[in-house]
């Protein structure tokens, strides 16, 4: 193709009235001319480099300029270059655009000239004609500089906030930390550290004593020392040694002692406690090292196995784990005191070290209203009989009549607080509080009262009675054969008739005789709040079957405890009024001053009237002729009493297998003090209550008031 001179553009060289993009400095034609107006060309100047860059190469003639930074696009191929040749040259021309339009905005010309014709490097180039030396020919237009390439970043303030967002967020979790460590765990922290070095000790509390009504220790609490190994800092040389001289000092097995030696990596090993302290004193006299001894104390019973039942025992931590000594524990064992104090590395204590102590506060004294002779009279007696009748076991209750309160609780055998350990596990509780039995005959008073109440008989009724009786589904029979006879209801209470008082029980409801169990205390226990209680067994009257309903009116079908039973004459001895067993009198502090216990509850069973027929007609089952209970007569004593015979039901045997012998009275009778119960369990030589228990009543009761010093009445009856 040709321009309007008939030549075909060459480089460098423009049309008229323009340039080519790549063309030399100067817009106006091709041919560039002298001032002179010398028509000759001149020829070109050679391209001056630009300071601090390296010249890229031209272009040949007719071949657009490549792009400073062509633009990555998927149509390019892994080596960097376009395949479209199209789309290179408009990439071209865009770049050279937005060029020029960069320097319209820096104040420069389209040559990339400023108003003092200086160009981007400060250089300062004459334009137009004449420009150059004097006849010389005129250079050619310098080829414009490229501006640098320009890196356009994004907005900085999106950055900077950014940046300071997260260095907020990491200088808040720095400064929640501070607060953790310096504020909210500055104290556990704090105590991990004093732990370390800082030592506490238990100072144990001196266990309060346990004492009879007289204030006579049952129980007391001595100094004793407890002797320990420390086997890391033990010598092998002399680990022989101190076996050898600590198992014939503390009466412990060689062999023991040395195998905890052996432990090289324990520090604190018990060998034994409860030392005596002049035995402690001697072996660490002997300066063994590793060998310890510290103090501590001891559980002593001095009666050994008086009252055993009753006050219970403590075991190797020091809690009561059986009787009074568990149920009064935390009154007993008062509160142990602290001691801290810093320690070195070395074991040592730290001089002038803050040390703490808190004293400990001692036990304090239970006091019983036990009286122990009379309870060791008691034990004698039924330990005696049970071992001459061949029993299984035997209990025994003295009671203060007009208080309610248990003079003397003996059961046979008794443990014995010394060594039980060695004592089995069902012998070691109190028998006469939790070993349920049927009470037989004893319970006959129960039926007499309710009849008595409810005005259907009176002592001079009388009854025709046979030696049997039919009753339901079963036939009943007294426990001797007689003949039919006449009997007034005294006399039938007696003679302890089966019979008899089926026949007075007829005239009551089923109900009001049970509503007169539950009033004496039956099915419950007895409000005194004594260890190991039971409340026997009441089956309500709904579900009594024929025969039961007789049965149950002299003692068979039901279940009590020697505690229970107990209770029961003791509200009719007293007028009517039942009062609440009860063994503890009270109390002591620290200056030996008593805080009496209050009373247990009192509660009014029968009229004043029927206690007093109940006891005329009781008095006589001791001192008539025909009575039961003869054997438990005391001279000079009016004595009010009922014997109990009953079939023993054995879960060993799954039925009635043996009997329960039981007496139970009190006297004077006149102006009742004292009530004595006994009851033996399966004797094997005789079972009767009247020949194996009342004799134990006698024996007991006539030592009781001896030493109450209650003096003789009397043998008169006060029957009516």
């Amino acid at each position: 193709m040709k321009d309007g001179g008939g030549r075909p553009p060459s480089a460098g060289r423009g049309g008229p009235g323009g340039g080519s993009p790549g063309g030399p400095r100067g817009g106006s034609g091709g041919v560039r001319r002298t001032p002179g107006g010398s028509g000759r060309p001149r020829p070109p100047l050679p391209p001056q480099p630009r300071p601090g860059l390296p010249r890229e190469p031209r272009p040949a003639a007719g071949q657009p300029r490549p792009a400073q930074n062509p633009p990555q696009n998927p149509a390019q191929r892994k080596d960097g270059q376009n395949k479209d040749p199209q789309n290179k040259a408009a990439q071209s021309k865009t770049a050279q655009g937005r060029t020029a339009q960069d320097r319209l905005a820096q104040g420069r010309d389209v040559r990339g000239r400023d108003a003092q014709g200086r160009d981007a490097q400060g250089r300062t180039a004459p334009i137009g004609p004449g420009r150059g030396r004097a006849g010389a020919p005129p250079r050619p237009p310098a080829r414009p500089p490229r501006p640098p390439a320009m890196l356009r970043l994004g907005d900085p303030s999106r950055r900077i906030n950014v940046a300071l967002v997260v260095m907020a967020f990491v200088l808040s979790l720095f400064a929640g930390r501070l607060v953790q460590l310096q504020g909210l765990d500055s104290k556990s922290f704090q105590a991990k550290a004093a732990q370390q070095r800082v030592q506490p000790e238990t100072l144990p509390a001196r266990r309060g004593p346990i004492t009879d009504v007289n204030g006579y220790e049952l129980a007391l609490t001595s100094d004793a020392r407890e002797i320990y190994l420390d086997p890391y800092e033990v010598r092998l040389e002399q680990r022989d040694l101190i076996a050898t001289t600590l198992a014939a000092e503390l009466g412990r097995p060689k062999e023991e002692i040395a195998a905890k030696l052996a432990q090289a990596d324990k520090r604190y090993l018990v060998v034994a406690k409860d030392v005596d302290p002049l035995r402690a004193r001697k072996i660490m006299g002997l300066g063994f090292r590793g060998v310890g001894s510290k103090a501590t104390y001891r559980r002593l019973y001095p009666g050994g196995s008086l009252a055993g039942g009753l006050v219970g025992f403590v075991g190797d931590e020091g809690f009561g784990l059986e009787g009074l000594e568990q149920a009064h524990n935390k009154l007993l064992s008062g509160q142990d005191g602290q001691q801290s104090i810093e320690i070195g590395r070395d074991g040592q204590r730290i001089p002038m070290t803050r040390s703490t102590r808190v004293a400990p506060v001692p036990g304090r004294e239970l006091r019983l209203t036990i009286d122990r002779y009379i309870q060791w009279a008691a034990q004698q007696a039924i330990a005696k009989q049970v071992k001459a009748t061949g029993a299984r076991s035997g209990s025994v209750i003295v009671m203060d009549t007009r208080t309610g309160q248990i003079i003397a609780m003996a059961n046979a055998p008794e443990v014995d607080l010394r060594s039980w350990q060695k004592v089995p596990a069902e012998q070691r509780g109190n028998r006469a509080a939790a070993e349920v039995f049927e009470p037989g005959s004893t319970n006959k008073v129960i039926t007499a009262a309710a009849a008595l109440e409810a005005g259907v008989v009176a002592p001079q009724t009388i009854f025709t009675v046979p030696d049997h009786i039919q009753c339901a589904d079963r036939t009943l029979r007294d426990a001797h054969p007689h003949p039919t006879e006449q009997m007034t209801y005294a006399e039938i209470l007696g003679e302890s008739s089966n019979v008899g008082t089926i026949l007075a029980g007829q005239k009551i409801t089923n109900q009001r005789l049970y509503d007169m169990f539950r009033s004496f205390g039956f099915g419950a226990k007895s409000g005194g709040a004594l260890p190991g209680e039971e409340a026997g067994l009441l089956p309500k009257w709904q579900d009594w079957s024929g025969s039961q309903r007789c049965t149950i009116m002299y003692g068979q079908g039901i279940s009590v405890t020697a505690l229970q039973m107990a209770s029961v004459y003791q509200a009719i001895a007293n007028g009517g009024v039942r009062i609440a067993p009860t063994v503890v009198a009270g109390t002591t502090d620290q200056h030996d001053r008593l805080t009496p216990a209050p009373l247990g509850k009192s509660t009014r069973v029968i009229s004043d009237l029927t206690a007093k027929q109940l006891t005329a007609m009781l008095e006589g089952a001791v001192s008539g002729t025909d009575g039961t209970g003869n054997a438990a007569a005391i001279d000079g004593y009016r004595v009010a009493g009922k014997t109990g015979t009953a079939m023993r039901y054995d879960q060993k045997c799954g039925g009635y297998c043996g009997y329960t012998a039981t007496f139970v009275g009190f006297t004077p009778a006149e102006a009742p003090r004292l009530l004595a119960l006994a009851v033996i369990q399966d004797p094997k030589k005789d079972h009767y209550g009247g020949t194996i228990a009342a004799p134990v009543f006698k024996d007991v009761m006539t030592f009781a008031l001896k030493t109450k010093k209650i003096p003789p009445t009397g043998s008169t009856s006060a029957l009516p």
